[in-house]
C-alpha cells in the first residue's frame, strides 16, 4: 500500500484475459531495479474468465488485485488511479509489455527535475527484434483516386514454421495494414522490405521463413532474405514463397511519446522506425501513450482521469489534450525502455479496433479541439464515407458486380456511435472550455501536418 511519506510508486497493469502476457509482465516488474518496499504493484482485472486473476493471486502475492465487475475497457485503470494519497508517482504498464530492469529510474528523474511535467514517457520498442526480407515486384497504380505505387499483397508469414504474421510488417515500401473478407494484408510498393520477428534468442543465425503473397494479376516476384533471391509466380490465388533469412536483427520503435496530426488522428512518435538512437534525446511531446507512462498525481487530480465512454483507444490522447489545455507538459525519457507486443489484446484491423478508432477520434475532437478543426473533421468524415460508398457500392451495382460492404459499414457504424455520445461530448466541451488556460492557437501549433 502507498506510504504516508509519499515515497511509494504505484505501477498499474490492466488485465482482461491476458493469460501468459500478464504473468510475463508481472515477472518483469518483480525484477525491477527499485526497492520493493517503495513499489505498489496493482493489477486491475476487467472481469477476466481465463483464470488469470487466480494465477496472479497465487504467483504474485505482493500484487494487489482489484477486480472489476465488468469489462470496462482501458479506462478501468481509473480504479487504481483515484486514491493517490501518499503516492509519489503513478505508472501504467500494458499487460502485453515487458519492462527492462532499469526502466523506472529515468522516468522518476524526469519528473523530479521538472514540477511542470505531468507525465514522463519511456521508449516503447516492439517486443521482438526483426530481420529483413526484400520483396520486388512490377509496380502499378490502381486508379480510381488511389495513386499509390503498388506491388503485391502480403497476407501471411512464418518463421521456422511458426506463424508470425501478427508481428510482421512492411517497413520500407509498405502502405500499412488493411483488412478485407479474407483477413488482414499489406500492399507492398514495387520495392519493399518485410520485417520478420527473429526467433527468441536469435542473434543473426539463419532461419527459414515463408511469405504468403497475392497479386492483382499474374506476375513474377523476387523475394530475398539475404541468402540469395528466390523467384515466384504470383497471381490472384495466394502463393507461399520460402526463403532463408540471414540479415542482422535490429530493434523497431513502437512509441517515444505521442503526437497528433492536423486531422486529429493520434499517432505513435517514431512508429515503425528502425531504432538507431534517433530519439534518444529527451524532448517535450504533445501527448503520452497509455501503454507505458509515469504520472505526477497532481496532474491527474487537475486534468482528471480517463473518459470511461471511450472504452478503447484515444482515451490517452483525450487526457493528454485536457492536461495540455490546463498548462501541463510531457517529456520523453528514452533511457527508460519497455518492449511491447503491439495490439496483442485488440487486433489491429479488427472490428473492435476499427469501430473505436474512428468513433473516438471524432469524440475527442468535439470534446477538446478548436471548433473549426472539430467541425471540419466531422464533415470530412461524412464526405470520405460518401466517397467510399460511391466506390464500393454504387459503381459495382451499376456495373452489375457484387458491392463491397466492409469499409462503408464500419464507418457508418462508427459514426452512429459518435452521434449517440455527441450531446455528452458537447456538454463536456463547455465545461472544459471554462477551465482552459492555454490558448487554442498554442495547442494547435503542436499538431503535425500530414
Amino acid at each position: 500500500m502507498a506510504g504516508a511519506d509519499g515515497r511509494t510508486i504505484r505501477l498499474v497493469v490492466l488485465n482482461y484475459n491476458g493469460g501468459a502476457h500478464t504473468l510475463r509482465c508481472l515477472e518483469h516488474l518483480r525484477r525491477l531495479d527499485w526497492p520493493a518496499e517503495e513499489l505498489d504493484l496493482v493489477v486491475v482485472d476487467n472481469a477476466s474468465s481465463d483464470g488469470s486473476p487466480e494465477q496472479i493471486a497465487e504467483r504474485f502475492p505482493e500484487v494487489r488485485l482489484v477486480r472489476n465487475d465488468r469489462n470496462g475497457g482501458f479506462p478501468a485503470n481509473n480504479l487504481a488511479m483515484r486514491d493517490l494519497d501518499g503516492v509519489r508517482y503513478l505508472g501504467l504498464v500494458n499487460n502485453d509489455a515487458f519492462v527492462e530492469p532499469d526502466y523506472l529510474a529515468p522516468l522518476v528523474e524526469a519528473l523530479d527535475a521538472d514540477p511542470g511535467l505531468g507525465a514522463a514517457c519511456p521508449k516503447l520498442l516492439l517486443a521482438p527484434r526483426f530481420a529483413d526480407v526484400r520483396i520486388s515486384a512490377p509496380g502499378f497504380r490502381p486508379g480510381g483516386g488511389d495513386d499509390r505505387d503498388l506491388g503485391v499483397m502480403v497476407r501471411g508469414a512464418t518463421v521456422d514454421g511458426a506463424e508470425v504474421w501478427r508481428d510482421a510488417h512492411l517497413g520500407e515500401g509498405g502502405w500499412g495494414r488493411e483488412a478485407d473478407a479474407d483477413g488482414t494484408f499489406e500492399w507492398s510498393a514495387p520495392e519493399a522490405s518485410l520485417r520478420l520477428p527473429v526467433p527468441d534468442g536469435g542473434d543473426g543465425a539463419r532461419f527459414r521463413a515463408s511469405v504468403v503473397l497475392q497479386a492483382r494479376e499474374r506476375t513474377t516476384v523476387v523475394v530475398d532474405g539475404g541468402s540469395g533471391p528466390v523467384e515466384a509466380v504470383v497471381g490472384r490465388d495466394p502463393v507461399r514463397v520460402e526463403v532463408e533469412v540471414s540479415s542482422a536483427p535490429y530493434d523497431v520503435i513502437n512509441n517515444v511519446g505521442s503526437q497528433v496530426f492536423d486531422d486529429g488522428a493520434g499517432a505513435d512518435r517514431g512508429w515503425l522506425e528502425r531504432d538507431a538512437g534517433q530519439h534518444d534525446r529527451p524532448v517535450e511531446v504533445f501527448a503520452w501513450c497509455g501503454g507505458g507512462v509515469l504520472f505526477r498525481p497532481e496532474y491527474l487530480r487537475d486534468a482528471g482521469l480517463f473518459d470511461e465512454r471511450f472504452f478503447l483507444y484515444y482515451e490517452d490522447t483525450d487526457l493528454s489534450w485536457r492536461g495540455r489545455a490546463r498548462g501541463w507538459r510531457y517529456r520523453t525519457a528514452p533511457a527508460s525502455v519497455i518492449r511491447h507486443l503491439h495490439a496483442a489484446s485488440s487486433v489491429e484491423g479488427s472490428e473492435v479496433f476499427a469501430y473505436h478508432v474512428e468513433r473516438n477520434r471524432l469524440l475527442m475532437l468535439v470534446k477538446d479541439a478548436p471548433r473549426q478543426l472539430a467541425l471540419h473533421q466531422v464533415w470530412r468524415y461524412l464526405l470520405v464515407t460518401a466517397s467510399y460508398a460511391r466506390r464500393d457500392l454504387v459503381r459495382p451495382l451499376l456495373g452489375r458486380h457484387r458491392p463491397r460492404l466492409l469499409v462503408v459499414r464500419r464507418r457508418t457504424i462508427s459514426f452512429v456511435g459518435f452521434l449517440r455520445l455527441l450531446p455528452a461530448m458537447l456538454a463536456d466541451r463547455r465545461r472544459l472550455r471554462r477551465r482552459q488556460q492555454v490558448p487554442d492557437a498554442e495547442l494547435q501549433a503542436w499538431l503535425v501536418r500530414r
